[in-house]
């Protein structure tokens, strides 16, 4: 990995907001709901679909969690005015999750409710190890009584296999990522080709167990690996779907595409586009790197 894009990456937090927001802007649709529409409409006419999502995490006080879930129906609201091809996905810490795990229930609830009536779906995105069990406690309590919603789990936690036997005791959606939340060894794998294995091997225990799953990926050899399993297992194409973020890949994003595979985005927007950018550049320095260059050129 360059050296220089690793600097950029620890001297971020010194540049103004203006300039991350340049490094930002492939990346996220925009600061308004309005972005995102227009966003989503531009993927769609490109055959690939779309999860919408408010940016944002961990509030701290039930007001903020009221606030996220009418933000969320907002965007649900807005996929079927405008007849967009999107689902959303919510980070439960938005909605309360530390402080309160009935008040997240509730206000979960009304926002799968709200998807329900729109024939929409809601996919459940994980975030740290210390919200595992209760991001996993909520989904478990509230596909009690629907069928529009999902998890993500993270391939790079030790957990994972063990959770997707627990959970596939029921027809279950998935979304299957590497995760990139920093962990401790005991619990995730720290090597990259463990947890590319892992991956694989909990990508074909999920199909194994009849589960539909989101492969979100940018990894050439997952998403090879992927298709192998699908062609091995004699999948079909409404058993799973490759995943990518917004502005990443978007040449083996097209490929996936043009192969015939159903391919979803993951399209971020809000306010706090801040936060979620300079955790996706620490991710992947290299993208830093090569946006900085594009700035400089451009000039």
């Amino acid at each position: 990995m360059n050296p220089l894009n690793k600097l950029i990456v620890k001297t971020i937090p010194l540049f103004p907001r203006k300039l991350v927001r340049l490094f930002a802007d492939n990346y996220i649709a925009g600061e308004t709901l309005m972005n995102a529409v227009e966003k989503v409409k531009f993927l769609n006419s490109k055959d690939i679909i779309a999860t919408t999502d408010v940016l944002g995490e961990s509030i701290t006080t039930k007001e903020e969690a009221v606030k996220s879930k009418d933000e969320d129906l907002l965007v649900l609201e807005a996929i079927d005015k405008y007849k967009l091809n999107s689902n959303v996905s919510i980070k439960l810490t938005m909605l309360g999750l530390k402080i309160d795990y009935n008040l997240c229930l509730s206000l979960f609830t009304e926002i799968v409710e709200c998807a329900k009536s729109f024939n929409n779906f809601v996919r459940i995105d994980m975030e740290e190890s210390a919200v595992t069990d209760g991001t996993i406690r909520i989904f478990e309590d509230i596909r009690i009584k629907y069928n529009n919603v999902g998890i993500v789990l993270q391939a790079y936690l030790r957990r994972t296999e063990s959770d997707v036997m627990k959970l596939t005791e029921t027809k279950t959606n998935f979304r299957l990522c590497k995760g990139i939340y920093i962990e401790p060894e005991k619990i995730a794998f720290k090597k990259k080709q463990e947890i590319r294995d892992n991956f694989l091997k909990v990508l074909r225990l999920m199909f194994e167990r009849k589960s539909y799953v989101g492969i979100a990926t940018h990894d050439k050899h997952l998403v090879e690996g992927s298709k192998k399993i699908i062609n091995e297992l004699d999948l079909k194409q409404n058993d799973y779907e490759f995943q990518m973020l917004l502005g990443v890949t978007e040449k083996l994003r097209d490929k996936i595409v043009a192969e015939g595979h159903r391919m979803r985005v993951y399209v971020p927007f809000g306010e706090r586009w801040y936060e979620y950018s300079t955790r996706r550049f620490k991710e992947n320095p290299n993208v830093a790197g090569a946006v900085l260059k594009s700035i400089i050129l451009r000039k």
